[in-house]
């Protein structure tokens, strides 16, 4: 084998086109978020006006993200998303951190939290595989621990994808391209379906449900905003695999702007079909939201069949979470800065094996953890990394020879700037507000930041 040839088996292949590159981005946003967190929004605010408010602000703060990150991109079109762009601007230490987050805040958990709301919509046909049925609770309130069949069921949609993946990423991308038209069928046939033959009522929009929250309504609405960009987070998943993505310079940026613009239709029309569908003292806290939907606008047999559908959408989002997550850790410990297994490729199927086997086993282990938390810990710790990441972009504007994408030129530094400040006030309201979730995030980080010292003194 000449080394010409054992540097191309260690590597990885650019396969994915734009439509492939934009699914990605679309079944990484469409999923936990938008089918499990409405009601528990309804709780908070007790109001559909400031509900759908927050929902179109996170529309917003997404999209300016994207346009962000479509300018990092084109600099950068390899794989690792945050992680190359810190490290590049901040320092080597920044992007081992932000890969470390991204390993249990940014790809574990949130596949956890699919694979548990999947669980939940299943729970339609069989109440026990409802989180809320656990079978034993070890601990109390927010630091508990659940197990039962919701985590049973969980664990083994997680296993599957994980291995499911290490066969290549181009029969995975065909796989995720189908579950992500299912998806996208799904909620048009809601959506639109809902609104034309559906038996709603538009006097919901005006209801109030009594609060579940004793915080103030401007406070709750930006603690609900960290639910809201866990439903939004994803539109950066194309970067974590520009290392696959055919004429990078071209297909991220499309993808990434493309990918959030369906999205963010997709949400409004949902959430609108939510409230047309339910009362809000009848959707309040509840997690399949979809399916309860589903049920008041056709009936309960029909909202059976949607209930497998949206379980379906959800199994698309697991899959493409267990795809990406990987592409990160690969990067990073090709730069000595993750477990060195994780840069291992296969040599058949070309696909970062053991990085894929890591976090399936870490995100069937947080499927123990209470939904609530688990969504609040993400969306904290993703929207710090981001924020960073977000910033870079005036560090890296020193450069003469920066791209600058012109939608980012307009009026900047509006959209970063928006971004920044958006971020910075859900962090410190998260901080303050929901303390246990953010207190664990931050953990996370500073154990990072312990293992990074330590490994760099041990080199």
């Amino acid at each position: 084998m000449t080394p010409d040839t054992k540097l191309k088996s260690n590597t990885l292949l650019r396969q994915l086109g734009l439509v492939s590159a934009t699914a990605l981005v679309v079944s990484n946003m469409i999923g936990t978020g938008i089918f499990t967190t409405t009601g528990f929004m309804v709780g908070d605010l007790g109001s559909a006006r400031l509900v759908l408010l927050v929902w179109a602000t996170g529309a917003l703060f997404a999209l300016c993200g994207a346009l962000c990150y479509s300018e990092l991109s084109v600099n950068f079109p390899s794989s690792g998303g945050e992680y190359v762009y810190l490290t590049r601007a901040f320092g080597p230490a920044w992007g081992f951190m932000t890969g470390w987050v991204s390993f249990f805040a940014g790809f574990s958990a949130p596949i956890a939290a699919a694979a548990l709301a999947f669980s939940d919509y299943a729970g339609y046909f069989n109440p026990d595989l409802r989180q809320a049925n656990e079978a034993y609770t070890l601990g109390s309130g927010a630091l508990s621990l659940k197990f039962g069949w919701a985590q049973l069921v969980a664990s083994g949609l997680i296993a599957v994808f994980t291995v499911i993946n290490f066969f290549g990423v181009k029969r995975v991308a065909r796989l995720q391209n189908v579950l992500t038209g299912t998806k996208l069928l799904v909620i048009a046939g809601l959506v639109l379906g809902g609104f034309l033959f559906g038996k709603g009522d538009w006097s919901h929009f005006s209801d109030h449900a009594v609060r579940t929250s004793a915080n103030p309504l401007p406070i709750a609405f930006v603690i609900s905003l960290l639910w809201v960009m866990v439903g939004y987070s994803g539109w950066n998943a194309a970067t974590y695999v520009g290392e696959e993505v055919r004429q990078p310079d071209r297909t991220l940026p499309a993808a990434l702007g493309l990918g959030t613009a369906i999205v963010a239709l997709a949400y409004l029309g949902l959430n609108l079909v939510f409230i047309y569908a339910t009362p809000l003292e009848s959707m309040k806290n509840v997690v399949a939201v979809g399916s309860l939907a589903a049920a008041n606008l056709f009936g309960p047999e029909i909202g059976g069949a949607f209930a497998i559908l949206m379980a379906i959408s959800l199994m698309s989002t697991v899959n493409a979470m267990v795809t990406i997550g990987p592409r990160v850790y690969y990067a990073m410990a090709h730069n000595q800065a993750f477990f060195k297994s994780a840069a291992t490729v296969h040599p058949r199927w070309r696909t970062p094996v053991n990085a894929i086997l890591m976090q399936g086993a870490c995100a069937i282990v947080m499927t123990l953890t209470p939904f609530p938390q688990l969504i609040i810990y993400i969306g904290f710790s993703l929207t710090c990394f981001t924020v960073m990441a977000v910033a870079s972009v005036f560090v890296f504007r020193r450069r003469s020879d920066w791209q600058k994408l012109a939608a980012v030129n307009f009026l900047f530094p509006l959209i970063p700037g928006a971004y920044i400040l958006v971020g910075l006030a859900t962090i410190i309201y998260g901080m303050i507000w929901a303390p246990l979730p953010s207190i664990s995030a931050l953990v996370t980080i500073l154990v990072g930041a312990a293992v990074y010292a330590g490994t760099r003194r041990a080199a």
